[in-house]
């Protein structure tokens, strides 16, 4: 179920709710809360954590609400979470009781209504509902999240997309994919990347060396390089990022290193290998001046970014370039609901929009 262009790893973790130290297969079906006095609101939000042996869950202030007894789990999505107990994958609710009994191969979260597993027996990927009932049997050699009413699945070594009742919309025939968003969805073909509609129509055509989803009306493409063959691939080398509209005209022509996806107004970008951020209109807000892979995306109004070189630290800034939590992490993930994971040496943790640092193993 892993992808080339696959830009999000999911985090597996699983979930454990009773007060034994272990979970045996035949105590699947029994897991319950830590205690029976705690009471999760299915609208509250529960973070995951590791404690360095187990996983468990912490409300926004740090408080265990779900023992650490498992093995990997993952965040909430959709009113469950995905759980890996005794080698299988199953689903909780926030009360950390069972839903779906662990039972799968792999297992993604659950996206309008469907999650996509693989069958331990067949090894195929398939979608159920929330009952754990199978909706599309497993059939594919690979597939993705429902987005926006499709999905993608790959079938050999082609992808395509289906609706909800498993029928082709798109035949496979391309590369390598992306969910739709806005309408669209990003597809190869030999080497060269473009857009498509939901009837499988190009919107842009495949002309690109690398292009992301869209995201506030626009699309981080590369351009301007030459094509070369990379082992069995041709790829473009050399060439710079822009952005373009859903027509495929440029609307921040192409002259940066790298660049990221547009999120609450501003994209990071690559200039000189150093990270800063511009606008719609593709002027720098924020000047290049930090460093790493990548600086991370604004989310909930701050992004984490790198100071100091190789050996710096993370920190996070607003939108008008300010330090906001002095750096300190050795990484910094983005926020999602009030806080954001971060690493300190070997501990794992959360920190709050304040910078207090609510929860670390």
């Amino acid at each position: 179920m892993n992808k080339i262009l696959s830009l999000l790893a999911l985090v597996f973790v699983c979930v454990a709710c009773q007060n034994n130290e272990n979970i045996t297969k035949d105590e699947k079906s029994e897991a319950m809360p830590i205690n029976d006095s705690i009471l999760i609101n299915e609208n509250a939000v529960i973070y995951p954590i590791y404690d360095g042996s187990k996983w468990g869950y912490i409300d926004y202030s740090g408080n265990i609400v779900i023992k650490p007894l498992f093995d990997r789990a993952n965040r909430f999505h959709d009113g469950l979470a995905i759980v890996f107990v005794t080698g299988e994958y199953g689903y909780i609710n926030k009360a950390g009781r069972y839903v779906i009994k662990p039972q799968f191969g792999k297992a993604s979260n659950f996206f309008e209504g469907l999650a996509c597993v693989v069958d331990e027996y067949n090894g195929k990927c398939g979608y159920i509902d929330k009952e754990g009932n199978y909706v599309i049997n497993p059939q594919f050699d690979e597939a993705e999240r429902f987005s926006e009413g499709l999905a993608e699945v790959k079938i050999g070594n082609k992808w395509g997309f289906i609706n909800k009742e498993g029928k082709y919309v798109i035949n496979p025939q391309f590369d390598s994919t992306l969910p739709f968003s806005e309408g669209l969805a990003m597809v190869c073909v030999g080497g060269k990347y473009g857009y498509i509609d939901k009837n499988g129509k190009y919107m842009v055509k495949p002309q690109f060396g690398f292009a992301l989803a869209f995201t506030e009306g626009v699309a981080v493409v590369q351009a301007g390089g030459k094509w070369e063959y990379l082992g069995n691939e041709i790829m473009m080398i050399d060439g710079k990022y822009g952005f373009v509209d859903n027509k495929g005209k440029y609307v921040i022509k192409p002259q940066f290193d790298d660049a990221w996806y547009f999120s609450e107004g501003l994209a990071s970008v690559k200039i000189g290998g150093k990270w800063g951020f511009i606008n719609k209109e593709g002027k720098i807000v924020i000047e290049p001046q930090f460093f790493d892979g990548v600086a991370l995306k604004f989310s909930e109004g701050l992004a984490g970014v790198k100071f100091g070189g190789k050996d710096g630290k993370f920190g996070y800034i607003n939108k008008e370039g300010k330090i906001v939590i002095n750096p300190q992490f050795d990484y910094a993930y983005d926020f999602i609901d009030g806080l954001a994971s971060i690493k300190i040496g070997d501990k794992k943790g959360y920190v709050n929009n304040e910078g207090k640092i609510v929860w670390q193993n």
